[in-house]
């Protein structure tokens, strides 16, 4: 993959070509190219940025107000990210509007475009800026007979010139174990399902909605009832009904079924018709444009010929 890097460097001009190579000692038979690219611009200060997430947690709620804390250290950092946008984890978005005085350090008040739970994880994205470290050691030396043999003015000796070892390097050959930060331990994130308390609607309220909002969940029961457990035996008049009901619902079904049938059969045959009539229409644009061109053609010809004449 292509990437873009900012490093500190000797003057180069753009498009220069850039190999980077791992190791140059000469004990190892083949080297390795890390890296190869190419020099883009040249800029006394790039400013690089670092994404970085603020999370914290509501201590108290008014509204569509809370104070938010475990996101900053001091009144200090808080005054610096004031007007700055923050988010839930639901999705609700908020502003930071000022720290607060008491309580735990850092805390402050922000508002919402709703009511938020306790349960609300807040947020903040920010950048944070990343410096380059200002070194670079040029090596000017490697094409002479003296360092490339370990003369006197080359570093290692008998191998020539050998460049600072890296860490790596030296950890395998010390044998030093790599130092492992636990915050940078990637840890199975464990989140408890969230229970939400059932909607409760006054009965005078649900009395006055419409029937299309009004609450239909039945409540399950844990035995049968009678009206369940028992059986409907129609009489003989009532089964005539239902037969008849039965009967005319198969022949409508069957009359809305040829329908449709009959629409797209329509639509077929008017979408050949409409591609036949198109057709036409453009074939007869073809020779009107071939027409047009050909008389325009004739006459500036006749006018380049009396031009010529005229000479």
């Amino acid at each position: 993959m292509h990437c873009y890097a900012t490093f500190y460097g000797p003057h180069v001009s753009p498009n220069t070509g850039i190999l980077a190579i791992q190791r140059l000692s000469s004990n190892i038979p083949g080297f390795r190219i890390a890296a190869t690219g190419v020099a883009l611009e040249m800029d006394e200060s790039f400013n690089v940025v670092k994404k970085l997430k603020l999370v914290g947690t509501p201590k108290k709620i008014y509204k569509n107000t809370a104070f938010i804390a475990g996101m900053f250290n001091s009144e200090l950092e808080v005054s610096r990210f004031e007007g700055a946008s923050i988010r839930t984890v639901s999705g609700i978005r908020g502003q930071i509007k000022k720290a607060l005085t008491v309580g735990q350090p850092g805390s402050y008040r922000a508002t919402f475009e709703d009511k938020i739970l306790m349960s609300d994880i807040v947020f903040c994205r920010t950048w944070m800026p990343v410096e380059i470290k200002k070194y670079y050691n040029p090596v000017t030396s490697l094409l002479t007979e003296r360092a490339s043999s370990g003369g006197e003015n080359s570093r290692g000796g008998e191998d020539g010139w050998r460049g600072m070892k890296p860490r790596a390097q030296l950890q395998i050959e010390r044998q030093i174990p790599i130092e492992v930060n636990p915050d940078s331990i990637y840890k199975p994130i464990e989140r408890t399902a969230k229970k939400f308390n059932r909607l409760f609607i006054p009965k005078r309220l649900e009395a006055a909605l419409p029937f299309a909002n009004k609450h239909k969940d039945d409540k399950k029961l844990k035995k049968d009832s009678y009206l369940r457990k028992r059986a409907v035996v129609m009489e003989k008049s009532d089964k005539k009904k239902h037969a008849f009901l039965h009967a005319i619902n198969t022949i409508r079904n069957e009359k809305v079924k040829k329908k449709k049938e009959g629409n797209i059969r329509r639509r077929v045959e008017k979408a050949k018709v409409t591609a036949r009539t198109e057709k036409k229409i453009e074939d007869g644009r073809k020779v009107i444009k071939k027409r047009r061109y050909r008389t325009e053609g004739k006459i500036d010809a006749h006018r380049e010929r009396k031009r010529l004449r005229g000479n």
